[in-house]
């Protein structure tokens, strides 16, 4: 199985993980990486991200993305969970988790996909600070340059 789910409720890593091993073939081993809506060491405290996007278009990117993670890598299966609206500090706010033959490929796969969609797949932060003020945040170099190591 591949799918790209973008939601607005908070997910649950074991639930979707066995969604994806449930409906997947010849699992040798499995890999996933759920990133979470941290605090920032800013004047005032952040209390939330507030995550805009395209419907359809951001889903049809993140498959694209996975498309070319099996080019690279024989993966059985790939779940890519992520979330929209106003996600709260400490929430979970993206899943990826894939299933191989072997290790390398899930481990390889799973920061490939995870690098790549900080890098390009179409959703637009805001920051909300606990006193309601709020900021849109810009893309990272940081981001850009993972992504460009797979290709060196």
């Amino acid at each position: 199985m591949f799918s790209v789910v973008v939601q607005t409720d908070i997910f649950k890593h074991d639930d979707e993980v066995n969604q994806l091993l449930e409906s997947s073939r010849n699992v040798g081993a499995s890999s996933s990486f759920v990133g979470y809506v941290r605090g920032h060491d800013h004047a005032k405290n952040l209390k939330a991200l507030f995550l805009e996007h395209y419907t359809g278009l951001t889903e049809r990117e993140i498959m694209r993305i996975i498309e070319i993670a099996k080019e690279r890598w024989a993966i059985t299966g790939c779940r890519v969970v992520h979330r929209v609206g106003e996600i709260p500090v400490g929430e979970p706010i993206v899943l990826v988790a894939t299933v191989s033959s072997h290790r390398e490929a899930a481990f390889h796969a799973t920061e490939f996909i995870m690098d790549y969609l900080k890098a390009d797949a179409p959703f637009w932060k805001k920051e909300v600070f606990e006193d309601d003020s709020n900021h849109w945040v810009e893309a990272k170099l940081s981001d850009q340059n993972r992504k460009r190591r797979w290709h060196e």
